[in-house]
């Protein structure tokens, strides 16, 4: 089973509005409570509180203020959970530190398990049922692939005043069609390159496709600077200031640009992967950290301006998203996508044809590469595509490996960092077990398995 999530627009009616209203309100409450809770407890006792410490206090928390009692259990869980995620991000420096959050930008909360809702849905349109609330909302939508829901996120976006219903779903695995090495199917295997020039080079022995960068940031860059520019002349919010009402209105504005262009994004983002999925069933491509790649200059550097807009064009492709989309769309057939290590392959510095590693072909200023052992003339991007296709099907010069002495690996077999609310369940009961015994260990002693 592999676990797939699905999104429906949610159709309230207005008493069926103003309680999805009311339990988003106790959420950011709750949320803000728990942060409160961690920043007096540091500051006064130098105490540091966890995630099982703020869990335990919920009982009490309910009795107190007797307006939470009505939510599920579950569901304020996964609100202080929400906050322990952002705290460990902070201490691992993922993120800032956590802030108290606004109603209006709080975006909903979750169920982590199957109790406390309902869902009546064939994968097409349907209702979902809330048990603590006591209604039963009309949900449109199509689903790609449905099974058996697992976990719900109720997500609100106020930029649209519209809900939305977000299903985890465990769908059966499809049979891979490939056994060993030896029986992969190559005529069906292509090799693909991210780039800013070109958002995609393709490769599949025989031929190069090249798929254009889109830009939609960079088309609606002059709009969306103009509103940003009518937005610092009206009133802003600030502390005990309230935002002029033109500020409201152009800020609603520029928001609706940048919403435009990431829908833009992601619907040209799943045409171009399902139509790459659809044709290809091996995937081969590099293993890129986009998150180093998109850091800013250093401290003092005299490129500031071209790094600025090399990130912005990174970010406007979306290597990561295109990444995932592609290899989860493969593998959901019963492909398999391949992720090459880069600085063992070096694949935008190595000759295609002799195999010649050329330091100086790094640079991106060079997009045009000519071998001087072999005289080999190829686009970058193109030749890229095709050192990591020879490494696939083993006939790459110059290396001398296999794919399993490379260290390659499928993009969805790495092991999640995340601590799920089943995760925090079992370590509870380990914990209690291990008391049990008479061994006493902290929950962070525990490993999750």
């Amino acid at each position: 089973m592999v676990t797939r999530r699905q999104t429906f627009r949610l159709y309230p009616n207005k008493p069926q509005e103003k309680a999805l209203f009311g339990a988003r309100r106790l959420h950011c409450y709750l949320y803000n409570a728990c942060i409160s809770h961690r920043q007096t407890e540091y500051k006064h006792n130098h105490k540091s509180i966890t995630y099982f410490d703020q869990q335990n206090l919920l009982p009490a928390f309910k009795a107190e203020w007797v307006e939470f009692a009505a939510l599920h259990s579950q569901t304020l869980q996964t609100t202080v959970k929400r906050v322990d995620l952002a705290y460990n991000a902070f201490f691992t420096g993922q993120r800032g530190k956590p802030k108290f959050k606004s109603i209006r930008n709080y975006s909903g909360w979750g169920y982590p398990a199957k109790s406390g809702w309902k869902v009546d849905s064939t994968g097409k349109h349907g209702t979902v049922k809330l048990n603590d609330l006591g209604i039963t909302l009309k949900m449109r939508g199509q689903a790609k692939d449905w099974g058996i829901p697992t976990t719900l996120m109720i997500v609100y976006k106020p930029s649209k005043r519209q809900w939305f219903a977000s299903f985890t779903v465990e769908v059966a695995t499809p049979d891979s069609r490939f056994g060993s090495e030896s029986d992969l199917a190559y005529e069906s295997i292509a090799a693909y390159d991210l780039g800013t020039e070109t958002a995609l080079t393709l490769f599949d022995g025989a031929e190069f496709e090249e798929i254009e960068n889109p830009r939609f940031s960079h088309k609606n860059d002059e709009k969306v600077r103009k509103a940003a520019k009518q937005k610092r002349r009206k009133r802003a919010p600030k502390k005990g200031v309230k935002a002029s009402r033109r500020w409201k209105k152009i800020n609603k504005r520029e928001s609706n640009l940048k919403a435009k262009v990431a829908r833009q994004r992601k619907d040209w983002q799943h045409k171009v992967t399902s139509d790459i999925a659809s044709r290809y069933d091996i995937g081969v491509t590099e293993k890129l950290n986009t998150k180093g790649m998109t850091h800013t200059a250093k401290k003092g550097s005299k490129r500031k301006a071209q790094k600025a807009g090399l990130n912005k064009s990174i970010l406007s492709v979306g290597f990561g998203t295109l990444n995932k989309m592609i290899s989860y769309k493969i593998e959901q057939k019963g492909g398999l996508v391949l992720q090459l290590p880069t600085r063992i392959i070096k694949p935008s510095q190595r000759c295609p044809k002799c195999g010649t590693v050329h330091k100086e072909w790094a640079e991106l200023k060079n997009r045009y590469h000519i071998c001087s052992d072999c005289g080999f003339e190829v686009p970058r991007d193109q030749g890229s595509a095709m050192v990591m296709y020879n490494v696939a099907t083993n006939q790459q010069p110059g290396l001398g490996t296999s794919l399993d002495s490379l260290g390659c690996f499928s993009a969805t077999s790495e092991t999640r960092k995340t601590v799920s609310m089943k995760q925090l369940g079992q370590k509870k009961r380990q914990k209690s077990s291990a008391m049990a015994d008479g061994v006493s260990k902290t929950p962070s002693a525990i490993a999750v398995r």
